[in-house]
């Protein structure tokens, strides 16, 4: 594994002319995270997704606000998916509630806890 690699980018398909490239099937919240993620770590990525435009999602959030995660206990919350909990919970804690405010963060996206206890973008306009 060379330095720009991480172990959720590791397997990604290799081209025959050497490139890593990925594909990216959904540009919704997640797909779009995990493009990120990928080009972030040097992969070409290459989005596709049923919907005319990347992030609509992200449109139509934004009459009641974004949120972007929940401010409960990481116990609270892998509490709530039942008995997938204990299978889910690994995964969870690799990348739970502070680690979605600090990617945030680092796109330039400052978080709130509102008193739901769920979390915000600070400026809650999504994009016209």
């Amino acid at each position: 594994m060379n330095e720009q690699e991480t172990p959720a980018v590791r397997n990604v398909a290799r081209l025959d002319f050497g490139t890593d490239a990925a594909i990216v099937v959904g540009a919704g919240p997640a797909g779009l995270m995990a493009a990120e993620t990928l080009r972030a770590a040097g992969v070409a990525v290459h989005c596709f997704d049923a919907m005319p435009s990347a992030g609509r999602k992200f449109l139509l959030a934004g009459r009641g606000g974004l949120n972007l995660t929940h401010s409960e206990s990481a116990a609270t919350f892998i509490g709530r998916f039942g008995p997938r909990g204990p299978a889910l919970q690994p995964l969870l804690e690799r990348f739970g509630a502070q680690h979605m405010r600090d990617w945030a963060q680092g796109l330039g996206v400052d978080t709130f806890v509102g008193t739901s206890g769920r979390v915000f973008p600070t400026e809650m306009k999504a994009a016209p």
